[in-house]
């Protein structure tokens, strides 16, 4: 594997333009906001079996099973959110992946659940149909697909193995970007990672498994890794971090070629990660052609900036250009930061956010191989809004958004883009230290960004 991930790498780094050497900033402004309120919880389906009727039962710090509702309390850090677990219903919550559709509806998706693989086997995997009454600021969900695996097309046991319906939880995988297609949606997940089709009404269709060139992309998730049987012997090889698989995932317009992008880099066999050309951190942006379902070995790097640690969602806006969010790891405002990042108390934010981006990107035929060319971004944390439209997160006309993470960004039109943040219920307080963020969705005026070349 060291060999041929150096050699895959290397021709990364036969590029000679700078992916980002002069970054442009670009204005935003806020024309209106949707909210979810955090605490929305869900019924599951009536032939659902009882182990899903409720959720968040492998949540204590232990994992060991508490089936007392809300006895659980969920924490940022060391802030309380007030709400806990385990919940009556499945949670509605960790919006990560948004598609614009034609009649001005959206589709979204809840991610794995409860952060980790480990706490969400009573989590439902679901793809949310949403409208945003836009005026009145509020959400509307027209429909709920749970996905499920009744042909066992997953390469391995999931947990509702036993079942007739055979659901999927957040212990199968963990879906995080979406593509709605006139058959069906392709979603990206981060255990495999994996590239997964769905049909319309939810059922797994396949499961690619991810290639980068000749390199076997595997996450410690991946099912089939294991611990060796003896301390004596060698760990399972990955190359990729827990939580680094297809956070991003996008589709060429013609509906012929989907991208993979990855949250987090690739690592050789020394522990090094991928660079671009000018030294930046790079994460693999992989081609899938969508008939064969194969990958065609070309990729580009999405290169970090500095502040940037990770990426939250990925949309085409044409043949060539794309959206991407990039984030750091903080939440909160800074002026109610603690004084010592390393002594979190209650009432402050331990890390503020800083760097919370939305880029515009060129992936064009000249630079495959290369780093993917940052045409400029807007800035999440300063977001223009003179007319008042915020329904919260505003202050002397300027919106922003402190969340940890903000996983949802698609083009509606030629002026203007949505925008929205995964709370990670209950766990992410970034927009209050004591409440659990709700899910904000916000529909930004970005004209220059959407024209800039």
């Amino acid at each position: 594997m060291k060999n041929t991930l150096l050699a895959s790498a290397a021709f990364i780094l036969l590029g000679t333009v700078s992916a980002h050497a002069a970054e442009k900033e670009f204005p935003a402004k806020l024309v209106s906001q949707a909210v979810l309120p955090a605490n929305t919880i869900i019924a599951a389906p009536e032939d659902a079996p009882a182990h899903l009727k409720t959720s968040g039962k492998f949540t204590t710090p232990d994992r060991e099973r508490t089936d007392a509702l809300g006895t659980v309390p969920g924490k940022d850090g060391v802030r309380a959110t007030g709400l806990s677990m385990p919940f009556a219903g499945q949670a509605m919550q960790g919006f990560s992946g948004i598609k614009a559709m034609d009649d001005g509806t959206f589709w979204s998706l809840s991610d794995n659940g409860f952060g980790s693989k480990a706490n969400s086997s009573d989590s439902m995997l679901m793809l949310h149909h949403l409208k945003f009454d836009w005026d009145g600021g509020k959400v509307e969900a027209l429909e709920t697909v749970f996905l499920s695996d009744p042909d066992k097309k997953a390469p391995f046991p999931i947990v509702m193995e036993g079942s007739d319906k055979r659901y999927l939880t957040g212990a199968d995988f963990d879906v995080e970007s979406i593509q709605p297609t006139a058959d069906g949606f392709w979603v990206g997940e981060e255990f495999g990672p994996y590239v997964l089709k769905f049909s319309r009404d939810g059922k797994l269709l396949d499961v690619v498994t991810t290639k980068a060139g000749e390199i076997d992309v595997k996450s410690p998730d991946h099912p089939t890794l294991s611990l060796p049987g003896n301390p004596t012997q060698k760990l399972p090889a990955f190359n990729l971090k827990r939580s680094g698989g297809f956070e991003g995932m996008a589709m060429s317009k013609d509906g012929k070629t989907i991208y993979g992008l990855l949250e987090g880099p690739l690592y050789n066999a020394e522990g090094q990660v991928e660079k671009t050309e000018d030294g930046a951190t790079g994460l693999r942006i992989l081609e899938l052609d969508v008939a064969t379902k194969s990958w065609t070995g070309r990729a580009w790097l999405y290169p970090l900036s500095e502040g940037g640690e990770a990426i939250g969602d990925f949309n085409m806006v044409d043949d060539s250009t794309a959206l991407v969010i990039e984030r750091d790891n903080g939440a909160g405002t800074a002026d109610k930061a603690c004084p010592d990042a390393k002594k979190p108390e209650a009432t402050c934010f331990a890390v503020p956010a800083k760097f919370k981006r939305i880029y515009k990107i060129e992936l064009s035929d000249a630079n495959v191989g290369k780093a993917a060319r940052k045409i400029g971004y807007i800035d999440l944390m300063k977001i223009a809004d003179p007319d008042k439209k915020a329904r919260q997160g505003s202050e002397n006309g300027i919106y922003t958004m402190p969340f940890v993470t903000i996983e949802n960004v698609d083009r509606v039109d030629a002026t203007h883009i949505v925008v929205g943040n995964d709370n990670n219920l209950p766990f992410s307080a970034g927009r209050a230290l004591d409440k659990a963020d709700d899910n904000e969705f916000v529909l930004l005026e970005v004209k220059d960004l959407l024209d800039a070349k």
